[in-house]
C-alpha cells in the first residue's frame, strides 16, 4: 500500500504567526498518527519560519510511525539527522531562502556530494531519498550515489492535471518503471490534493509514500483534520 506522510510544516506557520505554543505542532503530529496518518513529514528551514530544530528533536520522541526530515544537507541539517536518526532522509535542493520546493536534484552534476551525503546518514541507519524531477536520467544518477528512493517532485503534474491528466501524468509512470527497475523505492510529494492524488496513484505502480502538506492542512480547515485525513487515505485504497 502507498502510505500517507503529512507534512506538518503549516500547522507551525500558523504557531508562530502569534508566537506561544497554539497550534500544538507535537499535539497535533500525535493526532495525525492518531487519525490514521502513516508518517509525519517536517521541512526545517535556516530561518526556522515554521518548523524549528527544537520541534524536529521533541517530534522524534512521540513520533511512532515513520519520521521524515526534509532538507538541503548542510551541516546543520545534518547534525539534526545525526541526533535523531529518522526513518527517512530527503534530501531537496533548496536554497536557504527557497519559499517552497521548486525544482529535484541534478544528480549528475551534483553526484559526488550527493554521494558523500549519502553514505553518511545511511551509516546512520537512516533511509535517503532523493528529490528529483520526472526524469529518468536524473533518477540513474540517485541510483549512481546509493539512494534508496527517490521523491518525485509533483508540481508540474498538478499545475498540468487539469488541462490533460493522462500527458500530465505520462513521465511520471515512465520515471517511476526506470526507478523500480533499478531497484530504488518511490516518493512522491508536492501540490498533492484531493483532485489529483487519486489518478496519480492509479498509474504509478509501486508508489511507497506520498508526503502532503499544504493542501490537507487547507482542506482540514474545512472538513476538520481527522475526516481530511481519512478522506486522502481513501485516494491512495
Amino acid at each position: 500500500m502507498t502510505r500517507l506522510s503529512v507534512n506538518i510544516n503549516k500547522i507551525a506557520t500558523l504557531r508562530n504567526a502569534r508566537g506561544g505554543n497554539n497550534p500544538d505542532v507535537i499535539k497535533v503530529a500525535i493526532d495525525c498518527e492518531r487519525f490514521g496518518a502513516q508518517g509525519i513529514t517536517v521541512h526545517p528551514r535556516p530561518d526556522e519560519r515554521h518548523i524549528r530544530y527544537a520541534d524536529v528533536i521533541a517530534l522524534k520522541r512521540v513520533v511512532t510511525t515513520e519520521f521524515n526530515i526534509e532538507g538541503y544537507p548542510d551541516e546543520r541539517y545534518m547534525k539534526l539527522v545525526r541526533e535523531t536518526r529518522p526513518a527517512q532522509a530527503t534530501l531537496v535542493p533548496d536554497a536557504p531562502d527557497a519559499i517552497t520546493s521548486n525544482a529535484g536534484w541534478n544528480t549528475v552534476k551534483n553526484h559526488d556530494l550527493l554521494k558523500r551525503i549519502v553514505d553518511e546518514i545511511k551509516s546512520l541507519g537512516v533511509r535517503v531519498s532523493i528529490f528529483v524531477d520526472p526524469s529518468i536520467e536524473m533518477v540513474e544518477g540517485a541510483a549512481k550515489v546509493g539512494a534508496d528512493r527517490i521523491e518525485l517532485y509533483t508540481e508540474p503534474y498538478a499545475h498540468n492535471y487539469a488541462k490533460d491528466r493522462d500527458a500530465a501524468v505520462r513521465p511520471y509512470v515512465e520515471t517511476a518503471k526506470a526507478a523500480h527497475k533499478l531497484g530504488l523505492g518511490i516518493n512522491a510529494g508536492h501540490d498533492l490534493d484531493l483532485n489529483n492524488l487519486k489518478f496519480l496513484h492509479q498509474k504509478i505502480e509501486h508508489l511507497d509514500e506520498v508526503s502532503i502538506g499544504h493542501a490537507l492542512i487547507c482542506d482540514a480547515l474545512y472538513l476538520g483534520l481527522e475526516n481530511t485525513i481519512q478522506l486522502y487515505l481513501r485516494q491512495l485504497r
